[in-house]
């Protein structure tokens, strides 16, 4: 906005511009300097993370749920596991995992599950952040009737969800190379047969994260196996939901 003064004299015409920059600013701002149009991004903001088990005699152990910025990694395919992640891929106990994640820069919040989820179930928990937009996943189980076997989902990016849209993926079974995958009696924690569970010694053949084999079987001609052909296990092992609720 311009207002234009003439103003004349015998010799000349003198033609002023007076920009009204101040005035015109001042009644945008309805003569206030907060300006309503800045977002924070310190929203808070919870999702509902359900896994379903897809294995046939695979119970899986309470889950192990982890928000956190990038940079976390419950594992790395390749790596030695940590002693938190050695801890459930051998017992199922998520504990020490959850305290080794809340220790790092880069953790948003955490929560457990509150029981095993049998074949063909599911188990929700939920999370809430409130700092940044960058959200990532951690999630961990046990296969309980395995030596040291887990599935789990590594830095998912759940960042772009909206309130009431979801994401989902398939889930891997990883081998945490503590354990050797003995099957044997003692070893296994779960329902087949109730054994040692947590051990501290390493006595795998490899000291590293990587894809599990699977496991063999009595009935698969391991004859000192205590699984039969029903513990066995395709990849994926379980389903991952994840619904922003808020």
């Amino acid at each position: 906005m311009t207002m234009s003064i003439s103003i004349k004299n015998k010799r000349s015409t003198m033609r002023l511009v007076v920009p009204l920059v101040a005035a015109a600013f001042l009644a945008a701002c309805n003569g206030s300097s907060k300006n309503d149009d800045v977002e924070t991004d310190t929203e808070n903001r919870t999702f509902q993370i359900t896994v379903t088990n897809l294995t046939a005699n695979q119970p899986l152990s309470p889950l192990a749920v982890i928000a956190h910025k990038s940079g976390y990694h419950a594992f790395t395919e390749g790596s030695p596991a940590s002693a938190g992640l050695e801890q459930l891929a051998e017992s199922g106990a998520n504990g020490d995992l959850l305290a080794e994640a809340a220790g790092y820069a880069e953790y948003l919040d955490s929560n457990s599950g509150t029981g095993a989820i049998g074949p063909g179930g599911s188990a929700t928990v939920e999370v809430s952040v409130t700092e940044g937009s960058q959200t990532y996943l951690s999630i961990v189980s046990m296969l309980v009737n395995t030596n040291d076997g887990f599935t789990a989902a590594d830095n998912y990016d759940i960042s772009g969800l909206s309130v009431d849209e979801s994401s989902s993926m398939t889930l891997p079974v990883w081998d945490a190379g503590t354990e050797l995958n003995s099957e044997a009696d003692g070893t296994i924690p779960g329902p087949a047969n109730g054994g040692e569970g947590y051990s501290a010694a390493r006595d795998d053949i490899v000291d590293f994260v990587a894809i599990h084999r699977g496991v063999i079987s009595s009935d698969d001609g391991l004859s000192s196996s205590i699984l039969n052909e029903s513990h066995r296990f395709d990849n994926p092992a379980a389903r991952l939901t994840v619904k922003r609720i808020d």
